[in-house]
């Protein structure tokens, strides 16, 4: 357990609000409508301000700007972003059983592995010849981590990841259960009526401080390798194509599907759904909401969008039925315009 003190320090933040709470023990971190005495919460957003006041949390992340609001009961670790510290800190929260620091016995390593100091292999797991593991790793129960793969220290792999031959993970990357890394891309040749599969030949470059959710698949490059940069975050059902690269701290979320050779700049954010057609380059900075459908490639920076967002259906459905009406109105406008044009036609007086 931790104090509010405590976590003050950790934080480098000022204590203020209730000392009575300052040094009593959080066992949990709640929600703010929900907290209850020995919680943690924060304040992050104006829409839960009303909630505030009432909230009975033992200790609050808030900014000092809104401490006239806050509750008398409670401590209030001051902190200019209370989202950013809560990441810091819901780690000491954590019920994720720690490292074993061991090799299960069921675990088949082959004799020519290397495994760095303090490393957990769970039961399971296989590794494979001439596979290099860092430092401090985890290999959880179930992962395959085929012939030559190279994992950089700190890393973790959870449960049934398989990460196949020649795979490079850079160093404290994260990736949740069912994942496939260095699986064949999606390459075929149409031969007299047939697909002929094409080697894929390349590998996946994976950089630091990665973060994989559960069930994606990040293919293999066909000839040169799929690049992931540094810090960048993918999450659940996302699926990578051979040759993408992926620049330093984008971000995925979840269903989204990214086609072969796209390469998308640093800093982007893509919303969950979107789909990116292959072979076109995304500028650094680009951001794009939930189901946007990326066609071509984006030179400038700035907020993209082509979801559809939903609204009653009987409005829907006309709106369909004016949608397929344009190219007859289309026509018939050009029509007119052509008329007019020829003088055969008097425009009406606006009087």
């Amino acid at each position: 357990m931790i104090t509010a003190r405590e976590l003050a320090s950790e934080l480098d933040a000022e204590l203020s609000g209730n000392e009575l709470c300052w040094d009593k023990p959080l066992i949990q971190v709640a929600a703010i409508d929900q907290a209850q005495p020995g919680s943690l919460t924060f304040l992050a957003s104006k829409k839960f301000t009303t909630q505030f006041s009432q909230c009975q949390a033992t200790a609050i992340l808030t900014r000092p700007d809104t401490v006239t609001k806050a509750p008398g009961s409670a401590a209030l670790i001051l902190v200019s972003d209370p989202y950013a510290a809560y990441a810091r800190v819901s780690h000491r929260f954590s019920k994720q059983p720690l490292p074993s620091h061991q090799v299960d016995q069921s675990a088949v390593v082959a004799i020519d592995a290397q495994l760095g100091s303090e490393v957990s292999v769970g039961a399971n797991a296989v590794i494979g010849a001439a596979t290099v593991i860092g430092d401090g790793c985890t290999i959880g129960a179930g992962v395959v981590l085929e012939a030559g793969v190279m994992i950089g220290a700190r890393t973790t792999i959870l449960a049934n990841v398989t990460v196949r031959y020649d795979v490079r993970l850079g160093e404290d990357c994260r990736v949740q259960p069912g994942t496939v890394i260095g699986s064949d891309g999606f390459g075929f040749a149409p031969t007299s009526g047939r697909w002929h599969r094409i080697a894929q030949l390349g590998t996946v470059v994976i950089g630091d401080r990665v973060d994989i959710g559960a069930n994606v698949t990040i293919d293999r490059g066909a000839v040169g390798d799929t690049v992931i940069e540094n810090d960048v975050i993918i999450d659940n059902l996302v699926q990578i194509a051979h040759n993408v690269v992926l620049g330093q701290a984008t971000a995925l979320a979840g269903q989204v599907g990214v086609a072969g050779s796209t390469n998308i700049g640093a800093g982007c954010t893509i919303g969950g759904q979107s789909g990116l057609a292959g072979h076109i380059e995304i500028t650094p900075g680009a951001h794009f909401t939930g189901q946007s459908m990326v066609t071509k490639s984006v030179t400038e920076a700035g907020a993209y969008s082509s979801g559809w967002p939903v609204q009653p259906s009987h409005e829907w459905r006309r709106t369909v039925v004016r949608l397929r009406q344009l190219d007859r109105y289309e026509q018939r406008l050009k029509t007119l315009e052509k008329a007019l044009m020829a003088g055969s036609v008097e425009p009406k007086s606006e009087d």
